[in-house]
């Protein structure tokens, strides 16, 4: 796939563009963000990395509704083996997900159903599919900051890349192998508004199964650029706690990316 998932990311951000802004003028319900990132290095070393997603929020009357895409893609040039350099692929993923909230009597709670599906070429596991519905409520909410929270059952699917190590208890090895499991899911949001240029943001989502715990953190810092356009600064970490001996359990990301909203 290379660059033609980020590509066609990039494309639908621009054909949304006018989309979004007759959408907003007439039924104001409808707010995309699109966000892009690459870093491109030469010389000594050479890398290519691309970030890019678009997450769409659609407010309605009895529903807010959230569509996201994300993918990132990253090459390296590697010495093989015979001692020459080559550039090699060493990371791609790629997730889609969709979350609707109905909103309750009570003030700042709704009840979610919620869908995704994850294609990681270098994770613990090749793929997962998740669903899940369950309750949120809004724990803290002031004039500058909020913080809401969600929890619930879901159903998680995921296969084993076909390299894996990892066995089962009878010792046979789970490469390419698909498996299911009932999960709980757990979800913190925090929202800062520090100024009228800058936003913080921390989010902590849990799944919890028996095979296999995931935690995923995400802490960012937005500055606006001018009306549209921001600067983004994030920091990612997804643990899953247990792994492939040849894998860790913890991975990392840094990255910088330019976030325009309509």
């Amino acid at each position: 796939m290379k660059l033609k998932f980020l590509s066609a990311v990039v494309a639908v951000s621009v054909a949304t563009n006018a989309f979004a802004e007759d959408a907003v003028s007439e039924q104001k319900t409808w707010e995309v963000t699109s966000e892009l990132g690459a870093i491109i290095t030469s010389g000594n070393t050479e890398t290519t990395t691309l970030k890019g997603g678009i997450k769409i929020q659609h407010n309605l009357e009895s529903w807010n509704n959230e569509y996201k895409i994300d993918g990132i893609y990253k090459e390296d040039e590697v010495e093989n083996d015979n001692g020459s350099k080559e550039k090699q692929r060493t990371n791609e993923k790629y997730s889609i997900s969709a979350q609707g909230n109905y909103k309750l009597n009570e003030k700042h709670a709704h009840l979610f159903i919620y869908g995704s599906h994850v294609s990681d070429y270098f994770g613990s596991y090749r793929s997962e599919s998740v669903i899940s519905a369950g309750y949120g409520l809004r724990l803290l909410n002031e004039k500058t900051m909020w913080l809401s929270a969600e929890i619930g059952p879901g159903y998680k699917h995921f296969t084993y890349p076909d390299d894996s190590t990892e066995t089962d208890d009878s010792g046979k090895l789970l490469a390419g192998e698909s498996d299911g499991e009932v999960i709980a899911l757990g979800k913190l949001d925090y929202n800062w508004k520090i100024s009228d240029n800058a936003r913080f943001t921390q989010l902590v989502a849990i799944e919890y199964g028996d095979t296999n715990t995931k935690t995923r953190s995400e802490t960012a810092l937005l500055a606006k650029i001018n009306g549209s356009l921001q600067m983004k600064v994030a920091y990612n970490i997804t643990n899953n706690s247990d792994v492939a001996d040849d894998k860790e359990s913890t991975d990392t990301e840094t990255s910088l990316t330019l976030v325009y909203s309509f």
